[in-house]
């Protein structure tokens, strides 16, 4: 079947570059009709789109949203012709390949309509999970869905939805939607409160509020009718989300809203038209409470909106480190594109002061880069050719060319940006509770407040109408369910994006509640503890074996290896500029040693029980206790041994400090030799050493202490360790930047230092506690405030709350949770405050 495609282009500057395109399609037998610019595709062809797409990019372009691009297609048949039918696709969506979907949603109010959003979604085919956030304002959908088909299912639910391509768009979208937003609330809060703040001063200093008279009928249906506009206006919104969840059979907070405020207008104005019909002291008007309740509520909505794009800082200084040029040469040239046209491959040019708008590889010059955003190392660092630049460092001095080896979304600044919005739309296990409330709340404040008005009627003093109206209003209005909605969406956005700035990166919410209650950290010591970069710092040989001999064997046979250990053996050779022989046959034992063949004999190189595995006898020595020894045998005989120590991190003996001051208990453990382990342990004050454990074993060394009922974390190099930190309740990883382990555990850290793991796991009892508050508040809120609404109270003191007084409190409310969450943007890490001093 022929499909007509139109495909945006980039990385094409000239007419060369279309001739060459159109060279190309020319040559493919499958493609009958194109036509070809600098920035657009159009052709005919039976090839998929992706078989399109590969056949651009070979040629050094790049089609800018192929990444996130598929088929929405229409078929049409001509009748009058033999041929198949053709299918045109001009939009590049709706299908996400990887999987996940974000989407930018609005028409949310409160807690009810998350868990409607979220039961919407549910009912699209395909859809795995979704997660919807309140306080963003996003759901993000894993599975592999027709974005379309989604979209329409949400709008059919009554609220809206559009697609989030990617972070700057979502930024650009979302920054839009929010001055909206905001001048919207801010216009209605003035005209609500112009018209009903001199109503409500009225009625406090004396003025009459009843109608007796004629002139008063006259008098307060003109301020009917001005308060009518208003609740067509400032209130329209509330009044048409009413009437869309009533039509899907849903109630949420604009439910309350329109019910209280509509209610307190219609007894007003029945008593406007005919006063008569009720009694004498019944007749009191409530056009006040009707224009106050809406002044207030948006206020409130004002408030809160302001306050909640203050949670999202750390997404947008993420977003902000990468620039949006970048200086390509091309053909000689320096020519500047815009970072959205910048391809794999082409070679790009930073000048001393520039940011790395893309991943690379120098390939010309050196300089120091600034790699502070991603390792948390304030030193610069040197990078020369061959060496890996990242999106987002900043060159100090000097200039250099790198080729392009990840762009987009695929940078590992990209990638970061990725975690963190997913890990802020996650929820913890302690919000589940607030959803199951939320999901019958609405519904029953309705009956609370129908049992409270029958109970008032029946029951209550004359004028039982007007208690009855006050009572019922009030009940509706304060029961708003935003705080409970709000409350842990805030605290996870706010503590996630704040543990992004120090360097963690928090794989959901799931984790800060898990690792809040953290009790055992297990430390790896290679690479945690130490340096990571150990150095050889004794060769003893046997017999009449030479230094250099003993050296040159281990390094042949090490040569095939990465393991740092390796490495150490490896720079000790070079640094002396003895000769390098030649192996092969390496095989090599996890955790033991390797062999190789080096000139027809077997060479071994390895600990003492790998040696003793292969019947080799070792003389007796004695090691450093600093130091980890490798055995080398030749010819079946032990030849020598090679001492390699690796230096303490001069930040982990306070790491360990701060650990036991959070009365965690540290750990360590490692497969090096005990005596090692000790003297390691013995330095930084821990007390409980698992040592000589074999990779395969540490993972049941922590499920040792999980038996023993410990709520275990492990920090370790995230590749080695993985079966451990897959194991314990919490893996921390171990990043350097360039290589970091993002998908290996459940928190990552992007500089190498333990003093982060310490404030990852502060930050999670900080952010647990900040969530555990605002459920607290927004519940004590509601118990404490639907019962006084109800009149509880009026028996002992004879009074009944206002319903101004109500939307009041709902306003503020909403307020305190959110402003409680953005104190998580205060916090500091112990280890920075220990620094600070």
């Amino acid at each position: 079947m022929s499909q007509e495609f139109t495909l945006p282009l980039s990385g094409l500057n000239c007419g060369r570059c279309i001739a060459k395109v159109e060279q190309e399609l020319a040559n493919n037998p499958n493609i009958s009709q194109y036509s070809v610019t600098k920035t657009e595709l159009t052709l005919i062809t039976t090839l998929p789109y992706q078989s399109i797409v590969d056949i651009i990019e070979k040629l050094g372009y790049f089609v800018p949203e192929a990444n996130t691009a598929s088929l929405n297609s229409d078929s049409k048949q001509d009748s009058n012709k033999q041929t198949k039918p053709i299918i045109k696709t001009t939009k590049p969506t709706p299908t996400i390949d990887d999987k996940t979907t974000q989407l930018i949603l609005s028409g949310m109010t409160c807690a009810s309509c998350v868990a409607s959003v979220e039961s919407i979604i549910s009912t699209v085919g395909h859809v795995e999970s979704v997660t919807v956030n309140l306080a963003e304002r996003t759901a993000l959908i894993h599975g592999n869905i027709n974005v379309t088909e989604l979209i329409q299912a949400i709008e059919a639910g009554g609220y809206g939805a559009e697609l989030s391509l990617n972070e700057d768009q979502r930024r650009a979208r979302q920054k839009e939607l929010f001055l909206k937003t905001i001048a919207t609330h801010k216009k209605h809060t003035i005209i609500s409160l112009i018209i009903g703040a001199p109503l409500m001063l009225w009625g406090v200093f004396g003025g009459n509020m009843q109608i007796t008279t004629v002139n008063d009928q006259l008098a307060w249906g003109l301020i009917g009718l001005i308060c009518l506009g208003l609740l067509l206006t400032a209130g329209k919104h509330f009044y048409v989300n009413a009437w869309k969840a009533f039509t899907h059979h849903r109630a949420t907070m604009d439910t309350l809203v329109a019910l209280g405020t509509g209610s307190a207008w219609l007894y007003s104005m029945a008593l406007v038209i005919y006063p008569e019909f009720f009694p004498l002291q019944a007749r009191h008007v409530y056009f006040e409470a009707t224009a106050m309740i809406l002044g207030l509520i948006t206020l409130g909505n004002l408030i809160e909106t302001k306050a909640r794009n203050r949670t999202s800082t750390a997404i947008e200084k993420l977003l902000d480190l990468q620039p949006q040029t970048a200086t390509v040469l091309q053909n000689g040239q320096e020519i500047t594109l815009p970072i959205t046209q910048v391809i794999q491959g082409m070679i790009i040019k930073i000048k001393p002061g520039e940011k790395i708008p893309v991943d690379g590889s120098i390939v010309n010059g050196e300089s120091y880069l600034d790699e502070a955003m991603l390792t948390g190392e304030p030193l610069p660092c040197l990078k020369s050719k061959d060496d890996t630049v990242h999106a987002g460092t900043i060159n100090q001095q000097g200039s250099f060319t790198f080729i392009a080896t990840n762009v987009g979304e695929h940078t590992m600044l990209a990638r970061i940006i990725l975690m963190v919005r997913n890990a802020q739309s996650s929820k913890p296990k302690l919000a589940k509770l607030a959803d199951q409330i939320s999901s019958v709340f609405v519904p029953s404040v309705m009956i609370i407040a129908i049992i409270s008005a029958l109970i008032w009627y029946n029951f209550g003093p004359e004028p039982t109408s007007s208690y009855m109206l006050v009572v019922a209003t009030t009940v509706l209005i304060i029961a708003c369910p935003c705080a409970l909605g709000l409350a842990t969406p805030m605290s996870v956005t706010v503590g996630i994006g704040k543990a992004a700035e120090f360097g963690a990166l928090i794989k959901d919410a799931d984790v800060l509640q898990t690792a809040s209650t953290i009790d055992t950290v297990v430390v790896d010591k290679t690479g945690t503890l130490t340096e990571g970069k150990p150095t050889v710092t004794k060769v003893t040989a046997f017999n009449h074996h030479s230094e250099m001999h003993v050296t040159s064997l281990a390094a042949a046979v090490e040569s095939h290896s990465e393991h740092p250990l390796a490495q150490a053996v490896i720079s000790h050779l070079e640094n002396n500029t003895w000769p390098i022989i030649d192996s092969s046959e390496f095989i090599a034992q996890l955790g033991l040693g390797a062999s190789a063949l080096v000139n027809s004999d077997t060479v071994y190189i390895g600990n003492h029980t790998y040696l003793m595995e292969n019947s080799i006898d070792i003389p007796t020595i004695t090691i450093s206790p600093s130091a980890t020894p490798l055995y080398v045998a030749s010819k079946g005989e032990c030849i020598g041994v090679i001492e390699v120590s690796d230096s303490i991190r001069t930040d982990s003996s306070l790491a360990i400090e701060q650990l036991t001051q959070l009365g965690i208990d540290v750990v360590m453990l490692t497969g090096d030799r005990k005596e090692t382990a000790q003297y390691v342990a013995k330095e930084l004050g821990i007390t409980q050493v698992i040592a000589g454990v074999l990779p395969d074993g540490k993972a049941q060394a922590i499920q040792t202490l999980q038996n023993q009922g410990k709520k275990v974390a492990m920090i370790g190099d995230g590749i080695n360790d993985a079966p451990a930190l897959a194991q314990a309740e919490v893996g921390i990883a171990m990043g350097n930047g360039s290589d970091v382990a993002i998908e290996s555990a459940h928190l990552t850290l992007m500089n190498h230092s333990l003093l982060t793991a310490v404030s990852a796991i502060e930050l999670s009892k900080a952010t647990i506690k900040n969530m555990k508050q605002n459920l607290f508040g927004a519940f004590v809120y509601n118990t404490v405030g639907i019962p006084i609404a109800a009149g509880i109270l009026f028996p002992f003191t004879g009074m009944l709350l206002s319903p101004v007084v109500a939307g009041a409190a709902m306003a503020l409310s909403s307020i305190t949770v959110v402003t409680n969450a953005n104190r998580l943007r205060l916090f500091t890490p112990r280890s920075q405050r220990v620094t600070h001093k």
